[in-house]
C-alpha cells in the first residue's frame, strides 16, 4: 500500500473548508486533527504510515481475508451471540462500508484486524476484552456518547441483554468509523455518522428496559401467623434474653416483610401455654411472651400500632393423654405458642393459621461485572 504525504495535505486543504460549526459539533479530542492547509503536521502520528504499521494489517486488507472472517464467525453458531460476536460482525460490516466508499487510508485494514482478533477470542474462550482499542486511523470525537454508551455496557442487565449488546457493540464500531472521517477532515461525513448513531441511543435504552425484570412483588403478610414457642424461647423463659436465634431469625423476617406492606392498621399479639401449671403463671407467662415479642418487632421498626395479650392455656391446638411428664410435654408442645393476628384495611377475611418458620429476608446476591473500559485513543 503506497501513501503519498501531498495526498494527505490535498485532502487537508479542500476538507478544510468544511463548516466550523459542523467541526466544532463533532467535539474532536486531538487537536492534530483540527490543523488544516499545508502547514498541517505530517508525521506518524498525525497519520503517515510507519513500516511497522504496514507489516502488521497489509495482510488483512484483502477481500479473501474479509471472507475468511465471515466464515469462522457463522460457524461459531450461537457462541457468536453476544456483544463480542456482534461487535466482530460490525467491524466486518464497517470495511466493506469503507471499501465502497474507496477508503485508502487504512481503516479497513484497522477494522478488519479488529474483527479478527474477537473472532480468535470467540473461537478459543480466552482473551476476549471490551476494551476499545487505540486505532491510528480514527481520531476520538463526542465524549457525551461514549459516556452513554458505557453506562449501558456497566448496567446490571447487559450481561444479559443482547439485544443491548448487539446495539452497543455497532455503536462502538460507527463511532470508530465516524472518528476515522474525522481523521481524514470529513467533518461533513463524520457528522452524517454520528447523526444516524445519535438517532438510535434511545434505542438501547429501550432494550435494557426490556431486559429488567419486573420488581418483585412486596411479601404478602398472611391473615395469622403461629411462631410455635418451644422455637422462639428457651424452657420456661419470656424475657428478650430467652429468646432463641430462631426466633430473632423468624421475627426478623417478619418485620421486613411487614416495612414493604401498606395496609395494615393493627397487630394482634396472643401468646399461649399448655396446660400444665398453674392458671395465674400460664397466664403471666404467655402474657411476657406476647409483650417480648410486641417490644422486639417495635425495636425492628414496625409502626403499625400492636396488642399483646395473654391467654394462658386456652384454645389448645391439641389434646394429649400422656402418662409420662416427658412425653406429656413433648406433645402438648403445639400448645405452647405466639399467634400473630393481622388486621388490614377494609379486610373481612377470617383469619387463616399459617403456622411457618420465617427466615429473615436477605439481599439478592449481587452479580459483579467488570467495568468496561471507555475508548483508548
Amino acid at each position: 500500500m503506497k501513501y503519498s504525504l501531498m495526498v494527505i495535505a490535498l485532502a487537508v486543504v479542500i476538507t478544510g473548508c468544511t463548516s466550523p460549526a459542523t467541526r466544532d459539533a463533532l467535539q474532536i479530542q486531538d487537536q492534530t486533527i483540527l490543523h488544516s492547509g499545508f502547514g498541517t503536521p505530517q508525521d506518524s502520528h498525525s497519520g503517515a504510515p510507519s513500516p511497522e504499521w504496514l507489516d502488521m494489517y497489509r495482510s488483512v486488507r484483502s477481500t479473501p481475508a474479509e471472507a475468511d472472517l465471515q466464515r469462522r464467525l457463522e460457524a461459531l453458531g450461537p457462541r457468536k451471540d453476544n456483544y463480542f460476536g456482534y461487535k466482530a460482525q460490525c467491524w466486518i460490516k464497517a470495511a466493506q462500508d469503507e471499501r465502497g466508499h474507496r477508503d485508502q487510508w487504512g481503516f479497513i485494514e484497522e477494522a478488519l484486524f479488529e474483527a479478527g482478533k474477537l473472532t480468535a477470542a470467540l473461537e478459543s474462550g480466552q482473551g476476549l476484552s471490551a476494551d476499545n482499542p487505540d486505532l491510528r486511523t480514527s481520531s476520538a470525537l463526542r465524549p457525551d456518547i461514549w459516556k452513554d454508551l458505557l453506562a449501558a455496557k456497566s448496567s446490571p442487565e447487559f450481561p444479559s441483554c443482547t439485544d443491548a449488546q448487539r446495539l452497543t457493540a455497532c455503536a462502538e464500531v460507527e463511532m470508530y468509523r465516524a472518528g476515522h472521517e474525522a481523521w481524514t477532515r470529513d467533518f461533513k461525513g463524520s457528522k452524517q455518522i454520528v447523526d444516524s448513531l445519535e438517532k438510535g441511543l434511545p434505542d438501547i435504552g429501550t432494550a435494557l428496559a426490556a431486559c429488567t425484570p419486573p420488581p418483585a412483588a412486596a411479601p404478602v403478610v398472611p391473615e395469622k401467623i403461629t411462631l410455635q414457642g418451644d422455637a422462639t424461647f428457651k424452657f420456661d423463659r419470656s424475657d428478650l434474653a430467652g429468646m432463641l436465634p430462631s426466633g430473632r431469625a423468624q421475627l426478623d423476617g417478619l418485620i421486613q416483610n411487614i416495612k414493604l406492606t401498606n395496609d395494615l392498621t393493627n397487630i394482634r399479639i396472643e401468646g399461649y401455654t399448655d396446660h400444665l401449671g398453674s392458671d395465674s403463671y400460664n397466664r403471666r407467662l404467655s402474657t411476657r411472651r406476647a409483650e417480648t415479642v410486641k417490644h422486639y418487632m417495635q425495636s425492628g421498626g414496625v409502626a403499625v400500632p400492636m396488642t399483646a395479650l395473654g391467654m394462658g392455656k386456652a384454645n389448645p391446638v391439641v389434646q394429649c393423654s400422656d402418662k409420662n411428664r416427658h412425653a406429656l410435654i413433648e406433645c402438648l408442645e403445639p400448645n405452647r405458642r405466639v399467634e400473630l393476628n393481622f388486621m388490614r384495611r377494609n379486610s373481612d377475611v377470617v383469619p387463616v393459621d399459617q403456622s411457618t418458620s420465617l427466615q429473615p429476608v436477605a439481599p439478592a446476591a449481587a452479580v459483579v461485572e467488570p467495568v468496561l473500559a471507555e475508548p483508548q485513543q
